[in-house]
């Protein structure tokens, strides 16, 4: 008998398979007195080195398979292998307590864990105790000589079922044989989510139970675009997700014809498609998609994935690499945004209780400590800027001061290279990321001053609504099509284009089939996402009438008082 249940669509697609269940070993253990501390000491570090040899394999699969940028999760995972106080208290507990690695090991671990989510206001503590855990996790295993799971050994066609899946276990699912995912918790912007869109693998996340209900070899059906799965499904039910897939599987092969198509919508109005990248490998995903533009190069990467401080020269090549390989086509670079989620080892920060609300981006760029780190990528772009169309981009900008600070340093910077007799362009593009609320409610003054804005939505929902976009708990206050969030950002477009300047946005919100006929209707000039949802959304926008849309949207801002009554008018408006 078939089994339906229901969970978030996290990444389009349909596909049947037997069930994988990625479910782990037993690591239990006894606490026990061990009188040769030393030899605990030793399982201790060839545990650590063993986790360290294997986090490295799968972070340079997930680089290959996922891009620079999912891969960098893995980065932190190896940053709490070698952080040189977790592991001097875990070797201090076996010799002060003579127990044995394993204890000593979950004692410590689980203090950390304990502290981080205790703290359950601040996102970026939370998501260290969820490092913590995974990395935990793999030492016992290894001390224990457990064998954890390997979804990248899977050799046959499955649907990988499990509570959660860590970034470790994503970044191994190989597309050819892992047809989908299914998940009793998590949201659409989880890693797992967001690394299954990038590999295109169907996933729902968020069933709550699918791993209470199924047994591993049963037969599931899965609809990543509407978030049902049938457990046992039934010949009628098998025919009906296998026509779904192949209706899927034909819009995507009428996608891919418009890789070489302008925008535009229905009644012919032009708008422009860029792709969101992390480094120059990301071109490939752009142009076999059909970018327009880059509208967001996460330029942070660049210092994530160094020992240190990426030199004048290191970044230049990558910002020439970016602009050339665009062939003149607009590249919108966004100045370093460390902090928050994004640390750096050579960099240290100071410990905040919040840091997504402290000391980051802009903020380190225009203090006495980032002041050479952002005049050195200052005169890296403006040397690169010669060989392409580019545009730079401040992050978290709260006041006209800070982005009147910043502009100053671009402009002294290009004064000295153009009298050194350094080429520099003269149609560079400066403009914002709009992201904190104070912005985009004196968009009016900035428009004045700046060549553009981008809309960075994820955390603009989230500053605006005072709700951590990765809590479950307050995960239902996420809510782009909210009226609030809507008046935010129709403020900032009708700003620009009061001043003559254009706005584009660079959030998840950008590719939202939901929240695409809306920005349409808004006005907005450029749209900026993932390469894999350009097509599409070209496709979408093919069948919008600006006037129509632009009804939609008057009526969202004004006649709608919940994120819900959004939503139904735009079903009501597309279908």
């Amino acid at each position: 008998m078939s089994d339906m249940l229901k969970g978030i669509a996290a990444s389009d697609g349909v596909a049947i398979a037997k069930a994988y269940l990625l479910v782990q070993p037993d690591l239990s253990f006894d606490k026990k007195s061990v009188e040769d501390t030393a030899a605990e000491e030793r399982r201790l570090d060839d545990a650590l080195a063993k986790s360290t040899t294997e986090l490295q394999a799968i972070r340079e699969k997930a680089a290959q398979s996922l891009g620079e940028e999912e891969a960098q999760v893995f980065d932190a995972h190896l940053m709490v292998l070698s952080d040189p106080e977790m592991i001097g208290q875990i070797k201090q507990n076996i010799q002060d307590n003579k127990v044995n690695a394993e204890a000593a090991l979950k004692e410590v671990t689980d203090m950390y864990i304990g502290m981080f989510e205790a703290m359950d206001d601040n996102a970026y503590m939370q998501e260290r105790a969820a490092d913590i855990r995974d990395v935990a996790k793999r030492i016992l295993a290894h001390l224990l000589g457990v064998t954890l799971p390997n979804p990248s050994m899977i050799n046959e066609e499955v649907v990988v079922v499990a509570h959660d899946l860590t970034p470790s276990d994503t970044a191994q699912l190989d597309r050819t044989y892992v047809k989908a995912f299914v998940t009793d918790i998590g949201g659409r912007t989880s890693h797992s989510a967001i690394m299954a869109r990038s590999l295109e693998i169907p996933a729902i996340v968020g069933t709550k139970e699918i791993t209470a209900k199924v047994k591993e070899g049963d037969i599931l059906a899965v609809n990543g675009i509407d978030g049902d799965v049938i457990v046992h499904p039934t010949d009628a039910e098998k025919a009906d997700f296998e026509a779904k897939g192949k209706a899927y599987a034909d819009l995507k092969a009428e996608w891919d014809k418009l890789k070489h198509a302008e925008t535009v919508t229905a009644d012919g109005k032009h708008i422009e498609l860029a792709a969101n990248i992390g480094t120059p490998k990301d071109l490939e995903g752009v142009h076999n998609n059909g970018g327009e533009a880059v509208g967001l190069y996460r330029t942070e990467f660049l210092y994530m994935d160094s020992p240190d401080f990426p030199t004048e020269e290191d970044q230049y090549v990558a910002y020439k690499a970016v602009l050339e390989g665009m062939d003149g086509k607009p590249v919108v670079v966004r100045t370093m945004d460390i902090g928050g989620d994004k640390e750096l080892p050579y960099l240290q920060l100071p410990h905040e209780m919040n840091p997504f609300l402290g000391y980051r981006a802009l903020r380190i760029s225009l203090s006495e400590r980032g002041d050479d780190m952002f005049r050195t990528q200052m005169r890296a772009l403006l040397r690169a800027s010669v060989h392409g169309n580019l545009r730079i981009m401040f992050p978290m900008v709260a006041t006209l001061k800070e982005f009147r600070a910043a502009k100053k340093i671009f402009d002294e910077e290009k004064a000295k290279l153009v009298s050194e007799g350094t080429s520099v362009s003269d149609t560079i593009q400066v403009g914002i990321m709009i992201e904190i609320p104070a912005a985009a409610v004196i968009a009016d003054k900035f428009a004045k001053e700046v060549d553009f804005f981008s809309i960075g939505t994820n955390d603009l929902i989230q500053y605006t609504m005072a709700a951590d976009r990765m809590n479950e708990r307050v995960s239902y206050l996420y809510q782009p099509y909210n009226p609030s969030i809507l008046r935010l950002i129709k403020n900032v477009i009708d700003a620009s284009h009061a001043e003559g300047k254009w706005t584009g946005m660079c959030g998840e919100m950008a590719g939202d089939q939901t929240a695409v006929p809306l920005l349409v209707g808004m006005g907005l000039d450029e749209f900026s996402m993932s390469a894999t949802s350009i097509l599409k959304t070209r496709s979408l926008m093919k069948r919008l009438d600006t006037k129509k849309m632009t009804e939609l949207a008057d009526r969202a801002l004004n006649d709608c008082d919940t994120m819900e009554e959004v939503m139904e008018l735009v079903e009501e408006f597309t279908k």
